[in-house]
C-alpha cells in the first residue's frame, strides 16, 4: 500500500514537471518592443530606404529581400543562421520571421531569437505574425517574392 502511494506521488511529480517543462518551452523569449508590425515592415520595403537584414526562419521565404534559412528548429538550419550572422555588426537592424503557425506553437521562432541573444545582437525584431504568414501578410496584400 505504501509503495503504491509512493509511486502515485512520484508519478504526480513527474507529470507536474513535464507540464512545467512544456510551459517553459513555450515561454516568449522576446519583448513587445521587439515585435514589428507587418504594416510597418511593408512600409519599410516600399520606402526604397535602407532595409533591415531579413531572415526567413520558417518553411519558405515569402517576403522580398529575405534570406531563406529554413526552419530554425533544425540544428543544421540554426547553424546556417549562425554562419550567416557571424560577420554582421551586432547593432545591425535584423528582422526574423516564420509564419508557419501561431507563436505559441511555432518551433522556429524561439531557437532563432535565442541564437540572436547568444550572439549579442542588440537590434533585432520578430515580425508580428500571431496567426501565420498567409493571414497576417499575404492576405493583407503586403509585398511578396515573385515566383
Amino acid at each position: 500500500m505504501k509503495a503504491t502511494k509512493a509511486f502515485s506521488c512520484f508519478l504526480m511529480v513527474i507529470i507536474a514537471l513535464g507540464f512545467q517543462q512544456c510551459n517553459a518551452q513555450q515561454a516568449e523569449n522576446w519583448t513587445k518592443d521587439q515585435l514589428i508590425a507587418p504594416a510597418a515592415l511593408a512600409r519599410i520595403l516600399d520606402s526604397n530606404k535602407v532595409l533591415p537584414l531579413l531572415y526567413c526562419i520558417g518553411p519558405g521565404a515569402v517576403i522580398p529581400h529575405s534570406i531563406d534559412i529554413g526552419m530554425s528548429s533544425s540544428k543544421n538550419n540554426l547553424n546556417k543562421l549562425r554562419d550567416s550572422l557571424k560577420d554582421v555588426f551586432r547593432s545591425t537592424d535584423i528582422v526574423i520571421y516564420c509564419g508557419c503557425c501561431p507563436f505559441d506553437h511555432c518551433p522556429n521562432v524561439r531557437p532563432a531569437i535565442a541564437l540572436l541573444k547568444e550572439m549579442n545582437f542588440t537590434n533585432f525584431h520578430l515580425l508580428d505574425l500571431p496567426h501565420n504568414i498567409k493571414t497576417d501578410w499575404i492576405d493583407k496584400g503586403y509585398p511578396q517574392v515573385k515566383k
